[in-house]
């Protein structure tokens, strides 16, 4: 049995969910989604995703044509009535149906899309030997053209960068931006260990503000592991002692070597896996259940 996807406002089998060729989100890029993970039936820190949610939809002028409450209410239930328990949501909002010409006003009809089915990037031995990165010439758009916290449909930036990974073989990429400085991975945000201290680059150079990343500083502050924002060059990368990403679908993943050099021991690092075993802990207590 396929899944069913809420899209125009009611449920469809999978096979008959589409959208117009005609809707801007298709043509153009037009609109904002969130990939949403679900644990034990609790969907994670699913305030937090439609706020961004709604935010970015508010920076781009797109009117999402349900309320709060209502739209986590159908997240939720997308969720329950596909039976998924350990799972991932896909929630979209395009712009909807307008015209071949670029202007958004011919949209009249945003379009909400839930998909909630399963995710698995990684391997499970990823997370015991750690993750091979290399570092990708396609840079990160300049956030002054296109914040990234804006999680728009336009993903040809990060698909360009994950073609590179596909051909080195590696299982992520390290991003830079235009001054040279690490972003975040592909998909991912991005984490070094010096001295002690968790590091990640800054949101304002080029990096999204991750749920995953935000957890982390929550966990850190909460174990009192210094962590801060600085921006990180390649060498600092190659000669730190942990490193580490964090994603929705990844969750917080080890990094053992980058560009063919092996980061410290070649290990997961203790105060990555120690990280790694406290968000497990936090994602029990910090979902919206679904009922």
């Amino acid at each position: 049995m396929g899944l069913k996807i809420y899209v125009g406002g009611q449920f469809v089998d999978e096979d008959d969910a589409r959208v117009s060729v005609f809707d801007h989100g298709l043509l153009y890029g037009d609109g904002v989604f969130e990939g949403i993970r679900v644990y034990d039936s609790n969907v994670f820190m699913l305030d937090a995703h439609l706020k961004r949610l709604y935010n970015g939809a508010r920076v781009i002028r797109l009117a999402i044509p349900m309320e709060t409450g209502d739209l986590k209410a159908k997240v939720c239930e997308t969720v329950k009535v596909n039976g998924i328990t350990d799972g991932y949501v896909r929630l979209v909002v395009t712009r909807g149906k307008g015209d071949l010409g670029l202007s958004p006003t011919k949209c009249a009809n945003p379009n909400v899309i839930i998909i909630a089915s399963t995710i698995k990037i990684y391997p499970d031995e990823v997370y015991e030997q750690g993750l091979r990165l290399v570092t990708v010439s396609t840079r990160r758009s300049n956030p002054d053209a296109l914040s990234p916290q804006i999680k728009s449909l336009n993903y040809l930036n990060h698909i360009l960068a994950h073609l590179e990974v596909l051909h080195a073989g590696a299982d992520e990429g390290l991003v830079l931006n235009d001054s040279g400085y690490i972003t975040e991975c592909v998909v991912d945000n991005f984490f070094v260990v010096l001295d002690g201290a968790v590091i990640t680059p800054p949101t304002n150079t080029g990096a999204l503000n991750g749920i995953t990343r935000m957890v982390v500083f929550q966990i850190c502050g909460e174990l009192g592991i210094p962590i801060r924002e600085e921006q990180l060059s390649l060498v600092e990368c190659y000669t730190s002692d942990e490193c580490f990403l964090t994603g929705t679908a990844a969750e917080i993943a080890p990094v053992t070597r980058i560009d063919d050099r092996p980061i410290a021991d070649g290990k997961p690092g203790p105060i990555t896996v120690r990280l790694m075993k406290e968000f497990k802990e936090f994602t029990r207590g910090h979902g919206t259940p679904v009922t």
